[in-house]
């Protein structure tokens, strides 16, 4: 075909869009944006007046918070609850076998654990125990007066609380598992051993890990109860320190931005460990 035929070949006609087509507009959301601007305000003001009140004396905030009583304060906190939690869930992931066995007597006692715990406020938990000497004078033939330092029965009062809330925890992440699983793990032979290793603890850890974290930072933030037993924590660090300098506010906030950093780290690292333990599901991000 030449060229001069070629040019002589009409165009095609363009097709004009319909005089009623509809057209897309994005929705608006003016209460929204109304809301946030609202919720900044009122945010903004709220640092404001936090940081130009003068009584929060943040000069003396600055000048505490690295100090050694309050560090040491921090570091036996921080051990305080990693004992805590270990021997707690190590407590209640036994319990939880427990309540889980065909054994009645088994159940029973540790339905009757977690009732008795989770009745009795943790504050009058720690008085008994550090009352026990009045309670039982020996036991055994060893006299009790006296017998457990403030530390002591610290970690004894709060494990034993905190045990029977990880007792349902772990129970709650191991019915979680879909029976048939395990109905499967079984009829291929695997040992009971091998079935929780591999079928039932890494599906139950989806479960387990976003309320064992946060008790990991309820059991943070509990602990400063013990101050009243005169545990020498953060709390009783600061309290101790304001009682000869009157400046309570300041070493009350010393305290408080402690708790938040930390308490920010935990739940930061509880992010990435439900995120490994959601991997292959939906709920991974």
């Amino acid at each position: 075909m030449s060229s001069d035929t070629l040019a002589k070949v009409p165009a095609a006609p363009e097709i004009p869009e319909p005089a009623d087509a509809p057209r897309i507009v994005p929705q608006r959301r003016y209460g929204q944006w109304a809301a946030a601007v609202v919720v900044l305000v009122l945010l903004g003001l709220a640092v404001n007046s936090v940081l130009r009140n003068k009584a929060f004396q943040w000069d003396v905030v600055a000048d505490w918070f690295t100090s050694v009583s309050i560090l040491r304060g921090l570091w036996l906190t921080l051990w305080l609850t990693a004992v805590v939690m270990v021997l707690g869930f190590a407590l209640g992931t036994l319990l939880a076998a427990f309540r889980l066995s065909a054994n009645p007597v088994l159940r029973a006692v540790s339905w009757g654990y977690v009732w008795l715990f989770r009745s009795i406020p943790i504050l009058v938990q720690l008085l008994l125990w550090f009352n026990i000497g009045a309670l039982y004078p020996q036991v055994l033939g060893v006299k009790t007066v006296n017998l457990l330092s403030p530390v002591a029965v610290a970690i004894v009062g709060l494990t034993l609380h905190e045990a029977a809330y990880a007792a349902e925890v772990v129970r709650g992440g191991i019915l979680s598992v879909d029976r048939g699983q395990i109905e499967a793990a079984q009829a291929l032979g695997l040992s009971r051993w091998r079935r929780g290793r591999r079928i039932v603890l890494p599906q139950a850890m989806r479960s387990i890990v976003p309320p064992a974290g946060n008790m990991l930072i309820g059991t943070l933030k509990g602990t400063s109860i013990v101050s009243v037993i005169a545990v020498n924590d953060l709390l009783f660090s600061a309290q101790l320190i304001y009682h000869r300098t009157y400046q309570v506010i300041p070493l009350l906030m010393v305290a408080t931005l402690w708790y938040a950093v930390v308490t920010t780290l935990l739940g930061i690292g509880q992010h990435y460990l439900e995120k490994h333990y959601a991997r292959g599901t939906e709920h991974a991000r």
